[in-house]
């Protein structure tokens, strides 16, 4: 595998809901990449306490609270998955938030000379494809493959079905990014696409 330490390189990982977009940030993190899940960054982003918490209870009520005080993921999805202008109500008011963030952490890569890959599932929907990334990776799967790794983790076919489709479709997101990492097999297959997509986009640059 190419030494990033040598070519640093600041990607931005998408795709697909259920497809596997942590297990490719793992192993881009085995690699040597900073990883950083804008997920958990929205999340600590909508704590209490901080500004945009007291903006989504404003807007959605206190019934996406749970016994802690904190907002329940799972109560706020129940409102914005099934209702798509609500999730775009969401998404404005999370999205600024986390571009900033993001922002601040791409320039402090940079100014450190290291390699990152920040996972963010909603990167064209949220628009911030233009961040500077110096590539796109797109993580596919095919669909029914998403909808049994959502049942497994505990949704209903008609919920999964649901949140595969609040987001772009995957054809789209495909033809946007820079590389398409597809994850329909094995573990070891998985590996040896990241590994090639490692090898590529250092090759590119």
């Amino acid at each position: 595998m190419v030494d990033i330490k040598s070519n640093p390189i600041v990607v931005a990982v998408t795709g697909g809901i259920a497809c596997g977009k942590s297990e490719v940030g793992r192993l881009l993190g085995k690699a040597g990449f900073g990883v950083c899940d804008t997920d958990l960054v929205a999340h600590e982003l909508m704590r209490k306490g901080q500004p945009v918490f007291a903006q989504i209870v404003e807007h959605f009520g206190r019934q996406i609270l749970a016994v802690d005080g904190e907002i329940s993921r799972e109560l706020l999805g129940l409102q914005v998955f099934a209702n798509p202008d609500r999730l775009d109500l969401l998404n404005s008011l999370v999205h600024p938030v986390v571009r900033d963030r993001l922002l601040r952490l791409i320039t402090e890569t940079r100014e450190a000379g290291t390699s990152a890959a920040v996972q963010i599932p909603l990167l064209y929907e949220s628009r911030m494809e233009d961040l500077g990334w110096d590539a796109v990776i797109c993580v596919s799967s095919h669909e029914e493959l998403m909808i049994e790794r959502l049942i497994a983790r505990g949704l209903s076919r008609i919920d999964a079905g649901k949140r595969i489709a609040s987001q772009w479709p995957l054809a789209r997101k495909e033809q946007w990014a820079d590389w398409i990492i597809r994850n329909n097999g094995t573990l070891k297959e998985l590996e040896t696409a990241v590994s090639e997509c490692i090898t590529g986009l250092c090759a590119e640059r």
